[in-house]
């Protein structure tokens, strides 16, 4: 019997609470993604100098993480801006195209064309605040904000009042990528319609080159020669390419 006694007073001593023994065992703390400072340098970097001190890429992965919370988008960013050449472009591109992109998915693609849409609503919010021929700039920049990088053509009419303010901006028609069916007697029509007394004929090149064509000036005159008698003026004819634009008028086409 004394011995056996003697063997219990040699153990161990029991583990001094079930806290400690689960404590002992608990994992470490995962280190945080590489990418996450990364992000926080770019978004005070955005903060502090604004968009224009960042490269094109850049701007992307600041959307980009909104749409992809959990995983670096620098290579996605990047491959975008290769792909359809500017930030600009990337947001303009059609869904079906961007889905074409591994790593882009449908939270990506919806994201990118909400902020194209924001874009073309404040151009047109501008433009309406403002006199059209007295601020030819955000003419120019509206409709380069709408067509520019349009991967089919559109022909599209400003229509002004008395005081050349915006009454509407109207698609007359859409076509292919190098060809839009234009009838000028049905945009006369809708002129007299709108009660407008000049327009501003707009297309766009998908081709990136906004030089006139001959169709696009034999066009223009009819629409000049059909208007006129019904005091209705064409200010100009504005061809729209991804590498700027052209004025008929401005070349003395009209």
């Amino acid at each position: 019997m004394g011995g056996f006694d003697d063997q219990r007073a040699s153990r161990p001593p029991a583990s001094s609470s079930p806290k400690a023994k689960s404590a002992a065992f608990e994992p470490a703390t995962p280190p945080e993604p590489h990418y996450l400072g990364h992000r926080e340098r770019l978004k005070e970097r955005f903060r502090e100098a604004g968009h224009e001190a960042l490269p094109d890429y850049e701007l992307l992965e600041l959307v980009l993480f909104r749409s992809i919370p959990r995983r670096d988008v620098k290579a996605l960013a990047k491959t975008l801006i290769a792909k359809f050449g500017s930030f600009a472009e990337v947001i303009a591109a059609p869904e079906e195209r961007l889905l074409e992109i591994k790593g882009v998915g449908e939270a990506v693609a919806t994201d990118l064309k909400l902020i194209f849409a924001a874009g073309q609503r404040i151009a047109k919010g501008e433009l309406r605040k403002k006199v059209a021929l007295g601020s030819w700039s955000e003419v120019i920049t509206y409709c380069r904000t709408a067509m520019a990088f349009e991967t089919r053509e559109q022909f599209r009419i400003l229509f002004l009042d008395k005081r050349n303010g915006l009454i509407v901006d109207e698609v007359q028609q859409t076509g292919t990528v190098d060809h839009t069916p234009v009838y000028p007697r049905e945009i006369v029509k809708r002129a007299l319609e709108l009660s407008a007394t000049a327009v501003i004929l707009v297309h766009n090149h998908p081709s990136g080159d906004p030089t006139p064509s001959n169709a696009d000036i034999t066009m223009t005159r009819q629409i000049v020669e059909i208007a006129k008698p019904l005091g209705i003026a064409v200010h100009d004819h504005i061809i729209i390419g991804r590498d700027g634009h052209a004025s008929l008028k401005g070349l003395k086409l009209m």
